[in-house]
């Protein structure tokens, strides 16, 4: 098929002093995409023009993303409020039926987490490769140092669009966090909680789930090993505890939503549209 370029409307919304660029464009039943963290509208761009074809997809920027401004605070809580603000516009705008919400790896916890306090404004989820309840932490402290240095050292974008503002401190603070809420398990702390696997018992939504069957790389030394089998042993268990959800795995590793953008795609659009719409 030939590359096309879709015509999308751009729109901003401003949540706690922090300003978020949306684009909308496509047809079709409506479709949110949340990027991940240091993820940027402009880096999934692939994914975004191949899910246009098929639906009216809307995706933004996370606070201190891309486009969206800088903030003083950065915590999952307030990517929340800012996600929910965005939905809050949508629905002020007007859409012709509930949104699918798509989400990759951060993204895909903060819509597990907004569907839990909103179902009635949620049609469908489609997780990619994030929100998975893990059974133990995956940052230890034995990790911490190999974390450090991946943040801290990572390359700055020269494009504006796809720049990532948040220092590796920062980055890395919110991984901890993540790592609790998935698993509700606090090593400081000593506290162990139900994590995003209660929220996953309290979503009567239909979940699609696409998951890499190598999410820490491929390679067989290292932490990796041990990465890779807590990420397939919280599908596990997230699967025993919900049968329902549809799964799929990609020969991928955790950047699949920008190697396998034709991949992920299908496997939606297979999902959610009617076989004789349903192109290649």
């Amino acid at each position: 098929m030939a590359d096309m370029t879709t015509t999308a409307d751009q729109f901003t919304v401003r949540h706690n002093g922090v300003t978020i660029p949306v684009s909308r464009g496509g047809t079709g039943r409506p479709l949110v995409l949340c990027p991940g963290l240091t993820s940027t509208q402009a880096e999934i761009h692939e994914l975004v023009e191949e899910l246009r074809r098929d639906f009216d997809v809307v995706t933004f920027d996370l606070r201190g993303h891309g486009l969206s401004s800088a903030a003083d605070r950065y915590s999952f809580e307030a990517f929340l409020g800012d996600f929910a603000a965005v939905m809050a516009q949508l629905r002020r705008l007007g859409l012709s039926s509930a949104p699918i919400l798509a989400g990759h790896s951060y993204g895909a916890d903060l819509i597990v987490h907004y569907a839990c306090a909103y179902p009635d404004s949620v049609g469908e989820l489609v997780v990619i490769d994030g929100a998975n309840p893990i059974p133990a932490p995956f940052i230890t402290e034995i990790d911490l140092p190999e974390f450090r240095v991946l943040w801290e050292n990572r390359e700055t974008a020269e494009d504006t669009a796809r720049q990532v503002l948040l220092t590796g401190r920062q980055i890395l603070d919110l991984n901890l966090e993540l790592d609790v809420l998935r698993s509700g398990i606090d090593l400081e702390l000593d506290v162990v909680g139900a994590g995003i696997l209660d929220r996953y018992r309290r979503i009567d939504r239909p979940i699609h789930m696409i998951m890499s069957t190598s999410m820490a790389g491929d390679s067989g030394e290292g932490r990796a090993p041990r990465h890779n089998r807590l990420w397939r042993a919280g599908i596990d268990r997230l699967t025993h505890e919900r049968p329902d959800i549809s799964l799929s795995w990609l020969d991928a590793g955790h950047a699949l939503v920008l190697t396998h953008a034709p991949e992920i795609a299908q496997i939606i659009r297979r999902a959610h549209t009617p076989d004789d719409r349903a192109t290649c």
